[in-house]
């Protein structure tokens, strides 16, 4: 455990997965070897989450521009994925870890998308840990399906124009039944955001760290709750209206 108050943890971690590949080449090894390497990592993030008593872990899997990527690399991350449903759904299923896949699933093959389902569908009632995984995912992507949604409201004549706002919007994004995003991180020494999350991080604290990911363990993790813990969010206020704030809720 870490020494930050349960109320400063944060309550929905987002991570971007990067560096699998380097660690790999680092190692005069395939990329494959880089991401089978990762899942190590994801493990530890999800127990570090069950420990450190987060409400929700969502990572980027696998981005809608991945499948850009060299095609020998994107079947290995296919049967990847495969093998992790396989092999992992038991254990989070134990631990009680509600497993859900964000993104367009409909570019994946049929039997993919019954194990996704399959998965979803057995982790449904579990509520020690939301875990969402995004694939074929991107924050423009996101916003799009849901103003397409809005749209199809307006034109059935269930909502007005003028009735679209923030609120309404958001009920139509991925990850709509999540806690706010709080803490945002990306390993692997990148400063950017990568189209992930685009309406989710708008409030979010942003953690960047040259760790590669199959080297981001539990203490990795514990760090960055910790520089977090540290931070002032204020949300367009100043510190002093914060810490009025604190003392009248304290």
């Amino acid at each position: 455990m870490t020494g930050v108050p349960a109320a400063a943890v944060p309550r929905h971690i987002a991570i971007v997965m990067d560096g699998n590949g380097r660690w790999a080449k680092a190692r005069h090894q395939p990329r494959s070897f880089g991401h089978n390497a990762g899942r190590k990592a994801v493990r530890e993030a999800v127990e570090s989450c069950l420990r450190e008593g987060v409400q929700a872990l969502t990572l980027f899997a696998f981005s809608s521009e991945n499948w850009q990527r060299p095609q020998d690399e994107v079947g290995a991350l296919m049967n990847l994925f495969v093998r992790a449903l396989d092999k992992e759904v038991d254990e989070l299923h134990g631990y009680g870890v509600r497993l859900r896949f964000v993104g367009d699933l409909s570019a994946f093959d049929e039997p993919l998308r019954r194990r996704m389902q399959s998965a979803m569908a057995r982790t449904a009632d579990n509520d020690k840990l939301q875990l969402n995984v995004a694939v074929n995912y991107g924050g423009r992507w996101d916003i799009v399906q849901a103003s397409r949604q809005a749209a199809t409201a307006v034109a059935r004549g269930e909502l007005q124009p003028d009735q679209i706002d923030e609120a309404r919007l958001g009920q139509w994004m991925s990850l709509a039944d999540a806690p706010p995003l709080d803490l945002f991180i990306r390993t692997g020494g990148e400063t950017r955001i990568s189209n992930f999350l685009l309406w989710q991080a708008a409030y979010a604290e942003f953690y960047f760290t040259d760790t590669l990911w199959p080297d981001f363990d539990q203490a990795c993790l514990r760090g960055a709750i910790e520089d977090y813990a540290r931070r002032e969010r204020r949300y367009g206020r100043t510190g002093e209206q914060v810490a009025a704030t604190t003392v009248q809720v304290s």
